[in-house]
């Protein structure tokens, strides 16, 4: 399994249960902000984390792991379909996420389809613990690495490749209302230990 998957599992559990990000922090021992970024997989969890996170969900370790699909040898679909993910209070910031071939257990990378709408909110500056390819296919945005003072205005067809642990922001570009764009990100799996 994933990160992708296990992340969406472990937040899915969470929220049956009626449980916050915070009351499952304080139950498990972890903060809020790690329990945060594993559901975000912006994490790889260690196999005691994850033992420690299903004692606090009341569930076998195994249930987090838990899926029936079996892997495809390949996964057909359209940039406009996928599974809609809820990622880093994405509604707040006017972002939607579609994971692509999210049926493809064991995939290499991740591609997603990212849309972006006007917010009142704006998200902070974000980074990945592995590189990450975007391409702009619809609308206009301003692309920050680093801090404020580094942006390249990006138009539709314009790319950018992101070695890991980049500081970076999207932002919608002044008079557009929508953007869509294709990111791609190395698949990340947890690690033993």
């Amino acid at each position: 399994m994933d990160l992708l998957d296990l992340s969406q599992n472990i937040r899915k559990i969470r929220q049956e249960q009626g449980l916050t990000v915070e009351q499952l922090a304080i139950q498990s021992g972890f903060s809020k902000g790690f329990i945060s970024r594993l559901e975000n997989f912006r994490v790889n969890p260690s196999l005691n984390a994850l033992q420690k996170i299903s004692v606090a969900l009341g569930v076998k370790v195994g249930d987090l792991f838990h899926t029936d699909l079996k892997s495809p040898l390949y996964t057909f679909g359209t940039l406009n379909e996928g599974n809609e993910l809820s990622r880093d209070d994405n509604e707040k910031f006017g972002l939607r996420y579609m994971a692509l071939a999210h049926p493809q257990i064991g995939r290499k990378i991740n591609p997603m389809v990212i849309e972006y709408t006007e917010a009142c909110s704006e998200r902070d500056f974000m980074m990945h613990e592995s590189d990450e390819f975007f391409v702009l296919l619809e609308g206009e945005v301003d692309f920050f690495i680093t801090d404020e003072s580094c942006s390249q205005h990006m138009t539709a067809n314009d790319t950018v490749y992101l070695a890991a642990n980049i500081p970076h922001k999207v932002r919608l570009h002044e008079g557009c209302d929508h953007a869509k764009a294709l990111a791609i990100y190395e698949n990340t799996s947890v690690q033993p230990g």
